[in-house]
């Protein structure tokens, strides 16, 4: 069985070699069904398997959303590994998790109080494992408990796979009238890295980043992330990103970087102040349990972006749980009278958005989500 594994992996290795960079035709927005449309291309996830993204159109086409899904990562050989339970990363594009039929919250187009219900939405999968801005393909080694050398392949795949997407999705929307951004947990990160992307694309239009649930990311040691995706050799030539090499690298420069390259970019967070899931994200990268407190480190992130960008604006909410935009309490949390639901809607028509903080206690907090 292991030759046989050995055998496809190197089918789908050579066949990656072959079709990698030579995209063919993709079907044109006005072919697809109104529900959801997958639509495949030649790129490839973490295992070679095929990758695929989403498309829903809408009535004109004239908004449009752009989420980018989330679902772990992985940098050394035993995350990427899929023997290993558990899988700390989505790996395949077509699965469950994926496919935005199966989520709620903002996909749930029932709700007369979902703010994108008249959008046509874009949805980027993830299953490259590089939080969507891996350049490279890795084989990492390591030993098992018998002592055995285990070989990993991992196409860190995760900028090609985005770019086909966001080369599609400027090819179907030419003159949007407003374009938002959005990604939860890994897709965040990759959100607010591509939101600048797509704002110098379309320079004379509103685009408004909303980034959930990873803005405590602060660890010393995520250098290796970047380091094992090689996101250096990924970034725009911009001065914002001048002299920056993966061990320099944090994930609060492609918000800055963003925000300043693009005056028609609006960026805005959502975090939970105890997201278990980025406690334990930060441990797998290298910090000692009980090392650090996340609403500190959420905190400190924040007063870094507003104090290198003109604007920006976050809610925090009490609580533990990991992401908000695709589960059912985008409709229905609360802090100081104001809803979530309310402040997104507030934050993509342009209004202005007052900051929420669970983080003291504020009023609302005992409905953290959970």
């Amino acid at each position: 069985m292991k030759h046989l594994i050995k055998i496809a992996i190197s089918i789908i290795a050579l066949w990656y070699t072959l079709v990698v960079g030579a995209q063919g035709d993709l079907p044109n927005i006005s072919s697809l069904d109104s529900g959801w449309n997958a639509i495949t291309t030649d790129g490839v996830c973490s295992a070679g398997t095929p990758y695929q993204f989403y498309s829903k159109p809408s009535a004109d086409n004239s908004e449009v959303l752009v989420y980018f899904n989330g679902g772990g990562a992985c940098w050394f050989g035993e995350a990427c590994d899929l023997n290993m339970q558990p899988n700390v990363h989505t790996p395949f594009a077509e699965m469950d998790a994926n496919n935005p039929a199966n989520m709620r919250g903002i996909f749930n187009f029932e709700n007369l109080e979902n703010p994108f219900a008249n959008y046509s939405i874009v949805v980027v999968p993830y299953c490259n494992g590089d939080v969507h801005v891996g350049g490279v393909e890795r084989e990492y080694t390591y030993q098992n408990e018998s002592g055995e050398n285990i070989n990993v392949t991992a196409y860190h795949n995760g900028f090609v796979n985005s770019q086909t997407v966001l080369d599609w999705v400027y090819k179907s929307f030419s003159a949007p009238s407003r374009v938002v951004v959005s990604g939860s947990s890994a897709g965040a990160i990759g959100g607010s890295f591509y939101a600048g992307l797509i704002a110098e694309h379309y320079d004379d239009t509103p685009v408004i980043l909303i980034a959930d649930a990873a803005g405590g990311y602060a660890s010393p040691f995520i250098y290796r992330t970047f380091e094992a995706w090689d996101v250096a050799s990924i970034l725009p030539n911009w001065p914002e990103y001048a002299g920056e090499t993966n061990q320099s690298l944090t994930f609060q420069d492609f918000y800055i970087a963003s925000a300043n390259h693009n005056e028609n970019l609006t960026i805005a967070q959502y975090n939970t102040a105890e997201d278990m899931v980025q406690y334990n994200f930060s441990y797998l990268i290298g910090d000692p349990q009980g090392s650090f407190s996340l609403p500190q480190r959420i905190l400190n992130n924040y007063l870094e972006i507003e104090n290198n960008t003109d604007e920006f604006s976050h809610y925090t909410a009490g609580g533990s749980t990991h992401t908000i935009m695709g589960t059912p309490m985008f409709y229905q949390y609360s802090v100081e009278g104001v809803r979530y639901v309310d402040w997104v809607s507030d934050l993509i028509n342009g209004n202005p958005v007052a900051d929420i903080s669970c983080v003291n206690e504020a009023a609302g907090c005992a409905n953290a989500p959970e």
